[in-house]
């Protein structure tokens, strides 16, 4: 009976590479951490696995990213000619692009972001008849996180009224007992041109409390003229004062 050879069905791994030993076709062998098939049989000796006549690529070693990148916090990337470890910034950077044909980079947080916000609303009317300054309802706390912070301070002053003809409501936002006023020891009025008429005021003010520690923020107000009734959140109209904590 014929026999039919039919010889190899499957490839046969011979481990690593050794210039002593013959090799024949589809033999798999690894050297330096790639992995070749024969493609042509020969001698012991006579071919080295870089030779691509007699052997082909099966798997080659790719780069061992652990000895790029060595730390915690560590970021791999490619620079110009392959990969590249970027340290780890400092606390509160931010990586940046630097565009095409640019590596990667830490940068500073860009100025002006807010840390927090305080607000309250009240609708409490409140009336006076002195020209001295009294305080409203509107007042609230806030507690620098940095010494250089700003505050901005926001107020929606709702139904400021003024009961006499062609006098106004004065108004103005205090820290503490620091009236902030920079002119005129007033920030707001609102002048009636007959009796009885009210309006709303709304302002903004920055400050620079340079403390950490809490911070009252009062709006006040008084009449132009010492008998005549002013009001504020007249018929309980809602107010509204907000606090912003900001650093540049």
């Amino acid at each position: 009976m014929a026999t039919l050879n039919l010889g190899r069905i499957k490839p046969v791994f011979r481990g690593a590479y050794s210039g002593s030993t013959a090799y024949v076709v589809d033999d798999i062998v690894t050297s330096g951490g790639s992995s070749y098939i024969c493609i042509q049989a020969h001698g012991a000796g006579t071919q080295a696995v870089t030779q691509t006549a007699y052997w082909s690529v099966l798997a080659s070693t790719g780069t061992d990213v652990g000895t790029t990148i060595t730390t915690q916090g560590d970021i791999l990337y490619r620079d110009g000619s392959g990969l590249a470890r970027l340290a780890a910034g400092t606390s509160g950077q931010l990586l940046q692009s630097g565009g095409s044909g640019a590596n990667v980079s830490w940068t500073n947080a860009p100025s002006g972001k807010v840390k927090q916000i305080q607000t309250m609303t009240n609708n409490t009317q409140t009336t006076t008849t002195s020209t001295t300054w009294s305080a409203t309802p509107l007042t609230l706390a806030i507690t620098p996180t940095s010494s250089s912070s700003k505050i901005m301070i926001m107020c929606q002053l709702g139904g400021t009224f003024s009961g006499a003809n062609d006098y106004q409501v004065e108004t103005s936002i205090y820290r503490g007992t620091t009236n902030l006023a920079t002119a005129g020891d007033r920030m707001m009025l609102s002048r009636a041109n007959s009796s009885n008429i009210y309006s709303n005021q709304t302002f903004i003010h920055s400050d620079s409390p340079n403390t950490t520690s809490a911070t009252t923020y009062t709006i006040y107000f008084s009449s132009e003229r010492a008998g005549d009734t002013s009001a504020v959140n007249y018929n309980n109209t809602q107010s509204t004062l907000t606090l912003w904590e900001y650093v540049n």
